[in-house]
């Protein structure tokens, strides 16, 4: 088995994951680190697709790629690598192989789809910040959430108590991968395709935005006309967190709290009385 992996900078993650997903349309990993981004596909030797001039340039600077060979057992071993996780002591966050927890609210997201299982430190935030919503009261009426990837966040919204959630993501295969997963949930998702650089949807009083801090600066450009009340943003850098809370002051939301875990930080925002 053959892991080939293409590592770029966050502003240059939507380009090369555009071109992955034609070229390997079954599903991307996504891995993130300080100031970086890693899509990876597997497949035996002859399978892989030819990566041809993504091996390149893109958006004016070069990307690195390189190929591992992985051990035959590892179709086997990967699940030693993926363990249920408790996020905020009720959310029981796991893939499909282990066992439910008695008193928590269960999520299943199996490793393998594209956009991740949930573990990442930016979704962890998001899901902590999401349950101390609800446990103010706030888990009632719609809920957006832009840059949908896997449909963790969205799912875990829709089995708090909120509705309707709606997903949003530039991603077709993001868009397949979090339809599978509510469906496996058993909750009712609306997704749709949006490129949310250039224009946003209609937003829920609460919004949840986990994407890279240059995307996000996009989208605080276009929020003002969407005026929600809370918006809570993750996949930023520690050293960023000032300029992207600058980025969406002028719509009238105030940073209200910050939180970082590892090398990544999340925000929640609050329209001001």
């Amino acid at each position: 088995m053959i892991r080939l992996a293409v590592r770029c900078s966050p502003d240059q993650a939507d380009l090369v994951l555009a071109e992955l997903t034609v070229l390997a349309p079954n599903g991307v990993e996504e891995e993130r680190g300080p100031g970086y981004v890693e899509y990876a596909i597997y497949g035996g030797e002859g399978e892989l697709p030819e990566l041809g001039s993504i091996d390149a340039v893109v958006a004016g600077r070069p990307i690195e790629v390189s190929s591992t060979e992985i051990p035959d057992d590892w179709a086997d071993r990967w699940r030693d690598f993926h363990k249920p996780l408790l996020v905020g002591g009720r959310l029981w966050l796991r893939p499909s192989w282990e066992p439910e927890r008695e008193g928590a609210i269960d999520l299943v997201v199996d490793p393998g789809q594209a956009f991740g299982t949930g573990a990442h430190p930016t979704t962890r935030l998001c899901l902590e910040f999401l349950l101390e919503l609800a446990d103010g009261g706030e888990a009632e009426g719609p809920l957006t959430d832009l840059g949908t990837g896997s449909g963790v966040l969205a799912i875990a919204a829709a089995k708090l108590g909120w509705g309707p959630v709606t997903g949003y993501d530039h991603e077709a295969a993001a868009i397949d991968a979090a339809a599978a997963n509510a469906t496996v949930n058993g909750v009712e998702i609306e997704l749709h395709r949006q490129n949310l650089r250039e224009s946003l949807p209609s937003l829920g009083p609460i919004c949840l935005a986990n994407m890279t801090s240059p995307i996000l600066k996009a989208v605080a450009g276009h929020v003002g006309a969407a005026r929600p009340e809370v918006m809570v943003l993750s996949g930023i850098l520690p050293n960023e967190l000032d300029e992207v809370a600058a980025a969406f002051a002028p719509a009238g939301l105030a940073e209200q709290d910050r939180r970082q875990m590892g090398d990544w930080a999340s925000l929640l925002l609050r329209r001001g009385r």
